[in-house]
């Protein structure tokens, strides 16, 4: 697979590609990277790359003219073109895998106000927002997208690596330990240490359901909704949702009591 991507500042991404599992992938030839200065392909003696925008109001934005030439340099209009900005998409881990299936991808990296719209309508493919909030920097957002990507191609990471991770089937992951047994007075739960797989499957399925309904019980819906949901979870659920319960109800009386005592 290959990631090009066209930024003001290729120093930023180079360092990213050059680095931990990316460079092993990069050595190994399943990633291939292009970084396209986009001030190469400015038309003025100062390279000039942005400008005021129509209509007035604050910042600079980039202007299409460079921007266009870039992309035309890298036959864009014939790959799949991302442009990372808050209005777009939010990124999933499904879109991750999907985007994993294909052969290129075309990264802008916007920068001030961000890009001319007539880009966006001219090359842009898919819109994709890393998150609710609002990034100076586009290299660091598009670096995110191409991280959550490139780990899903074959050959990147074992499967068995990728088979229980957050989000992989609706869930999120389940507490891992290693090595001491015993830090600072806390113990690794025994079933890990017991060598029984079932009861360690068991306690995984439990604690990926506990943590999905205490932090995202939206992904416990949808996973309703696609019936991914065995009927070993829904059981789990049930029983966890119960045990909740009656701890609420032992909370609440105890408060009583207090109550009633400082009466």
């Amino acid at each position: 697979m290959k990631f090009t991507v066209l930024t003001l500042f290729p120093d930023i991404v180079r360092a990213y590609f050059d680095s931990s599992i990316m460079a092993k992938a990069v050595e190994k030839g399943i990633i291939a990277y292009d970084l396209v200065n986009i001030r190469d392909f400015a038309t003025d003696k100062h390279r000039t790359c942005d400008d005021g925008t129509y209509g007035g109001g604050a910042g600079q934005l980039m202007m299409p003219v460079p921007l266009g030439n870039a992309l035309d340099s890298v036959s864009a209009s014939r790959k799949y073109v991302i442009y990372v900005t808050p209005g777009g998409k939010p990124l999933t881990q499904t879109m991750a895998q999907e985007l994993s299936h294909k052969d290129e991808l075309v990264f802008i990296c916007g920068r001030y106000e961000g890009i001319d719209q007539r880009i966006i309508d001219s090359y842009v493919d898919a819109e994709i927002s890393i998150g609710d909030y609002v990034m100076s920097s586009g290299e660091v957002a598009a670096t995110v997208v191409i991280d959550t990507v490139y780990r899903l191609v074959d050959g990147v990471i074992s499967h068995e690596s990728l088979e229980e991770e957050s989000y992989c089937d609706g869930l999120l992951e389940y507490p891992q330990y290693t090595r001491p047994e015993e830090y600072k007075g806390m113990k690794v739960p025994d079933v890990l240490l017991s060598g029984n797989h079932e009861e360690i499957r068991k306690w995984r399925l439990r604690k990926r359901l506990m943590k999905t309904l205490a932090y995202r019980p939206d992904l416990i819906a949808a996973s309703r909704e696609k019936g991914l949901l065995s009927e070993e979870a829904e059981k789990m659920i049930e029983e966890i949702a119960e045990i909740a319960f009656l701890k609420s109800q032992k909370k609440r009386h105890k408060k009583a009591r207090k109550s009633q005592s400082e009466c």
